[in-house]
């Protein structure tokens, strides 16, 4: 049977994030057991969680803090379903994904290249009016990654050829969308 170990996991979701010690076997079991967290393992990071100041937790405990229960059952609705870690372990991550609650000032469509991590590469928005912009990650405040074992990403996935053409047509986000 393998060990466990210690390791800081983080919940970003933009704006901030939530934090645990969990005692897992792997970096993947973790992945696999919780939904939207990431493993950190910059020993900066960890510096600044001395101990006694994140709740510990034993993966295999059914008892979890308040936001990582959530992320828990989460995980476990997502299992059984079809697509679940499908796009996970690729070295690139290309999706097209309409934007739900999109209005005309909004983008109705996100084209992303999506990294190992899921953390976005590049993205091009496409508005309403056929207008199409592109951004890099030094153009984002916030760049929470996206969970590469959900089930519903699949469904979006495009080619890198597809994306390319997306990006190739979008300008730069620091062109004045009025202006054409």
């Amino acid at each position: 049977m393998q060990l466990k170990k210690r390791f800081l996991v983080l919940h970003d979701y933009g704006m901030g994030g939530l934090w645990w010690w969990i005692h897992a076997r792997s970096e993947g079991e973790i992945a696999r057991e919780f939904a939207e967290v990431e493993v950190i393992v910059d020993p900066a990071a960890w510096a600044r969680f001395p101990d006694g100041e994140l709740d510990e937790v034993d993966i295999d405990d059914e008892t979890m803090p308040p936001g990582l229960a959530d992320l828990r059952d989460e995980r476990r609705a997502h299992r059984d379903r079809p697509g679940f870690g499908a796009l996970v372990g690729r070295e690139a991550v290309f999706l097209r994904r309409p934007w739900a609650e999109a209005d005309d000032t909004e983008p109705q469509i996100y084209y992303e290249h999506l990294g190992p991590d899921g953390r976005r590469l590049r993205q091009v928005e496409v508005y309403a009016d056929g207008t199409a912009i592109r951004t890099g990650p030094d153009d984002w405040l916030f760049n929470p990654p996206t969970d590469l074992h959900d089930p519903d990403l699949p469904q979006w996935e495009i080619s890198a050829r597809d994306f390319e053409e997306a990006w190739r047509r979008a300008r730069a986000e620091d062109a004045d969308r009025g202006d054409e």
